[in-house]
């Protein structure tokens, strides 16, 4: 695992210095059990309408989950075509 949430980037990945838009509502795997395991229920208590986590934010939500004190971000979205991006 590493800082980036937990998975390898590729080349069609979000770059470490992007920020990342957490629209719950648009997440694919949005259910309670996949909620109850993600970073953001685990600090904010419930899904919000939106949140925007920069590149910093993420790199510190990536040490957290890596020392196993907080879920990664299990978000994971649409993307053009038929495939899903993992954040």
């Amino acid at each position: 695992m590493n800082s980036t949430g937990g998975h390898s980037m590729t080349e069609n990945e979000s770059h470490p210095t992007d920020s990342v838009v957490v629209d719950c509502d648009r997440c694919l795997v949005r259910s309670p059990s996949a909620c109850g395991d993600c970073v953001v229920t685990f600090l904010l208590g419930a899904p919000p309408a939106g949140i925007e986590i920069d590149a910093d934010e993420m790199a510190a939500l990536g040490v957290l989950s890596d020392a196993g004190l907080t879920p990664p971000l299990r978000l994971v979205t649409p993307v053009a075509g038929p495939e899903t991006q993992a954040v």
